[in-house]
């Protein structure tokens, strides 16, 4: 392996609320992850503008209080953990390792994700992505030669990205920021080990919803 390469299960993108609690469930999953603080290019070249998505974050008091509660114990427990939070660093570039499956038999893990950094490359078999509009998915997918049908999500579990906290129009609530990234924890934890029990380490956390 060359200097400046790194190599990890997952790479989570995005230090907020959706990126912590997804590397929090797969923590308590037993999976490895590095979590970075965003991604400044998608795919060949175009910029991340979540412009849209910032623009609905400012729901009401409520929700704001609540969404600060969860990602204050998601940033503590990810402190008591040891977990590889990269609040710093950004990705500035994707590169698939492997080419696009070839069909259901495809073997799993055969590809593999490069997600490039400006100190140096992650190597992961999965990548979990935070805050991206579907268009720009979409146009990433099509970058990478992936024919994205009308399932967007299955598409892109088909090569191992992951998405969390990703919506349209509207940003998730909290709760359902939540679902999620116990949906993609399981769905990667079983990947990895495909032959333990869903509650590989015990201690879950109390924030997260049954």
């Amino acid at each position: 392996m060359n200097v400046g390469t790194e190599q990890t299960t997952t790479v989570v993108i995005g230090t907020g609320l959706s990126g912590l609690a997804v590397a929090a469930e797969l923590r308590r999953r037993g999976v490895d992850s590095i979590v970075v603080d965003g991604l400044d290019i998608l795919g060949a070249g175009q910029p991340a503008n979540t412009a849209s998505l910032q623009r609905c974050d400012a729901a009401d008091s409520d929700s704001l209080r609540e969404r600060n509660e969860i990602l204050r114990h998601l940033r503590i427990y990810a402190a008591s953990h040891g977990m590889d939070v990269r609040n710093t660093t950004r990705a500035v570039q994707l590169t698939m390792v492997g080419g696009a499956p070839t069909g259901p038999t495809d073997e799993p893990f055969v590809r593999q994700w490069e997600v490039h950094t400006p100190t140096g490359i992650l190597l992961a078999d999965h990548i979990v992505l935070t805050r991206c509009a579907h268009s720009q998915l979409r146009r990433m997918l099509n970058d990478f030669g992936i024919t994205v049908g009308r399932n967007l999500v299955s598409a892109m579990r088909a090569i191992g990205i992951y998405l969390v906290g990703v919506g349209e129009l509207i940003t998730p609530s909290p709760k359902e920021v939540l679902r999620q990234a116990k949906t993609v924890g399981q769905a990667i934890s079983a990947k990895v080990n495909p032959e333990n029990t869903p509650n590989l380490l015990t201690g879950s956390l109390a924030i997260l919803p049954a």
